[in-house]
């Protein structure tokens, strides 16, 4: 069994943060979930979340900056206000461009914006595993070749719609595997989320990405808008993923 998958929980707010970053989890994704799927969480909390985080821990901090519709001068200064505030990832939800053409455009200009600040910071393109269920956005396939072409660092999957369907909903295991092999060929580190539940965690250890991230299943009643991060259920999780 693998033990190699690195686990990413997105808590909203300051308490939150505090029992992710006590269960030793490796990624603590700020986001705000009121305003989306990879909905952006304020600066400020961004910067409180990092300050948590104790100097000599090899945990990370990561921060969406939204759903991003196609405007690559605003996806640029979003993403710098994450880096400049302290994230060590950056997650761009791909909501907006229509193409690959258009999507390598925005990454490459919110590439350039980080990296001009700081190149050790990590850059996520992310796109839907459920785009059939949105106006737009790239198709699942193209985006290892988007954050290839934009010299992101990693492609990542995720649901845009948070309701009781998930990533497998969408994309059949065979799917994820030839995902996750074409991202890997380009040597970007690999990420899926999208309600995982712990019925799926037998078929994401044998997909086997770099990394999963989760919210609800963590959270107290199954409630990811409403219910709280649970330092038992994390515990529960990684048990279901490292141990088994």
């Amino acid at each position: 069994m693998p033990h190699n998958i690195k686990l990413l929980i997105s808590p909203k707010t300051i308490e939150e943060a505090k029992i992710v970053i006590d269960n030793q989890v490796e990624y603590i994704d700020c986001k705000n979930p009121e305003e989306g799927s990879l909905g952006a969480n304020f600066p400020w909390i961004i910067k409180q979340m990092k300050a948590l985080i104790p100097n000599k821990s090899h945990q990370l901090l990561s921060a969406t900056i939204g759903d991003f519709p196609n405007l690559p001068g605003s996806a640029s200064l979003a993403a710098l206000g994450a880096a400049v505030s302290g994230a060590d990832i950056i997650k761009v939800g791909l909501k907006g461009p229509k193409n690959t053409k258009d999507a390598i455009y925005l990454m490459r200009k919110v590439v350039k914006a980080v990296r001009e600040y700081n190149e050790d910071i990590k850059i996520v393109a992310a796109g839907y595993a459920d785009r059939i269920r949105m106006e737009s956005s790239p198709e699942f396939m193209s985006i290892p070749t988007i954050a290839s072409e934009s010299k992101a660092d990693i492609a990542m999957l995720d649901t845009f719609i948070k309701d009781e369907k998930g990533l497998f909903d969408f994309l059949s295991f065979e799917q994820l595997i030839q995902f996750k092999n074409k991202a890997h060929k380009y040597d970007l580190e690999v990420a899926l989320a999208g309600n995982l539940r712990m019925k799926n965690i037998q078929l994401i250890n044998d997909i086997s990405p770099d990394i999963i991230g989760v919210r609800t299943v963590v959270c107290e009643g199954y409630d990811r808008n409403n219910g709280i991060i649970k330092a038992k259920l994390i515990e529960e999780l990684k048990t279901e993923l490292y141990e088994k």
